[in-house]
């Protein structure tokens, strides 16, 4: 990656937990976290696609990073959120664990992703923040879900 992509990444991101890991997402992405909520299921549709919620009259898709990201689903707990975000000017909600903090991170903070191999996908990490002593997975909402699921989002 060339220092300019690098400078791209710095600034503020919203962290928060998934299956005991901390993730961050881009602050300038989220429109808002809201708590768990009622989903209604569309019938074939992927199985990390949840369904949608009504939010102040509009349908929003809602997608369970747990399940896109293969870890097992476990029930919902009292700090289980949604985060709405915007996704190439779709709104959708992923569901979290539990949101943690905003995070400023600087450049010099933050590394390339490491090479797992010809056969791992990683596109959709912007990098590895080091933060506050700890790890963040800084992911690229936008190619968390490939085009072929969004257009799954959109029929949701």
């Amino acid at each position: 990656m060339d220092q300019k992509e690098n400078k791209t990444r710095a600034g503020k991101y919203l962290t928060f937990n998934l299956a005991g890991e901390e993730y961050g997402l881009e602050i300038l992405r989220v429109r808002e976290i809201i708590g768990m909520q009622d989903i209604t299921v569309v019938p074939r549709i992927p199985t990390f696609i949840k369904g949608v919620i009504n939010l102040r009259g509009k349908v929003i898709p809602v997608v369970d990073l747990r399940l896109k990201f293969h870890f097992p689903e476990v029930p919902p707990s009292e700090e289980t959120c949604i985060i709405v975000v915007d996704v190439r000017g779709v709104e959708m909600g992923i569901v979290v664990d539990k949101v943690s903090e905003v995070l400023s991170i600087a450049e010099a903070d933050i590394d390339d992703t490491p090479s797992f191999g010809v056969n791992v996908e990683t596109t959709f990490i912007l990098g590895i923040g080091k933060a506050g002593g700890n790890v963040t997975i800084l992911l690229d909402i936008a190619r968390v879900l490939t085009s072929t699921e969004m257009a799954h989002l959109g029929a949701a």
